[in-house]
C-alpha cells in the first residue's frame, strides 16, 4: 500500500468530527449563513385582513421571492411561520403545532396589530398574543401593515441570521442530520 492512507478507529466518529471542523470554518460557515439567510421559505396562519397584504407582498409590484421567500403549504417544508391577525385560545393551539412541524432554524414573523397585541379584540377572553404560544423573531406593527412593511421585516430577519453566525444549537442539528447509520 504506497501512498495510502490507514485510519485506525471509529469511522463514524472520525466522519462526524471531520464534517463539524468543515462546518466551522469560514468559507463551508458563510454558505450555511447564506443558505439559511435566503431560504426563508414562509407558512401563513391567516385568521383576518393581514393575508390581503401578505399576498399583495408576493406579487409582482413587491415580489419577496426575489428575497428568496417562497410561500409553502405545508409546514415541514417550511422554517418561517407569519403570523397574521387574531390569535383566539383555539388558532393559538393550531399556529403551536405548526411551529412544532417546520423544519430548524425556525424563525416567527408576528404581523399586524392583532397578533401582537390583540389588535381590536385586545379585551376578549379568548384572545392570545402570539409571543405567548411561540417565540416571535420579528414584530410588524399596524392594522394592516403594507407590504413594504413585510419585505423589511423580511431583510431585517436575513440581517439576523446573518450576524449571529451558526450556533451550537445548529451544529448539533448538523451532527444529527449527517449522522451514519451503523
Amino acid at each position: 500500500m504506497e501512498g495510502g492512507l490507514v485510519f485506525i478507529g471509529d469511522l463514524d466518529l472520525t466522519t462526524r468530527k471531520v464534517l463539524k471542523w468543515l462546518v466551522e470554518r469560514k468559507p463551508i460557515k458563510d454558505i450555511v449563513e447564506w443558505a439559511n439567510a435566503f431560504s426563508l421559505w414562509p407558512v401563513h396562519l391567516m385568521t383576518s385582513c393581514c393575508g390581503v397584504e401578505l399576498g399583495a407582498a408576493y406579487a409582482p409590484r413587491f415580489d419577496l421571492e426575489r428575497y428568496g421567500s417562497l410561500p409553502f403549504v405545508s409546514p415541514r417544508q417550511t422554517n418561517l411561520i407569519v403570523i397574521e391577525g387574531t390569535l383566539t385560545r383555539k388558532m393559538a393551539r393550531v399556529a403551536r403545532i405548526t411551529w412544532e412541524q417546520m423544519a430548524d432554524p425556525k424563525f416567527v414573523i408576528a404581523m399586524g396589530a392583532c397578533a401582537i397585541d390583540g389588535g381590536l379584540f385586545w379585551n376578549s377572553y379568548n384572545v392570545v398574543r402570539a409571543n405567548e404560544v411561540i417565540p416571535v423573531d420579528i414584530y410588524i406593527p399596524g392594522c394592516p401593515p403594507r407590504p413594504e412593511a413585510l419585505a423589511r421585516a423580511i431583510l431585517m430577519l436575513q440581517q439576523r441570521i446573518k450576524s449571529r453566525g451558526i450556533t451550537r444549537h445548529d451544529l448539533e442539528l448538523i451532527e444529527k442530520n449527517l449522522k451514519l447509520e451503523k
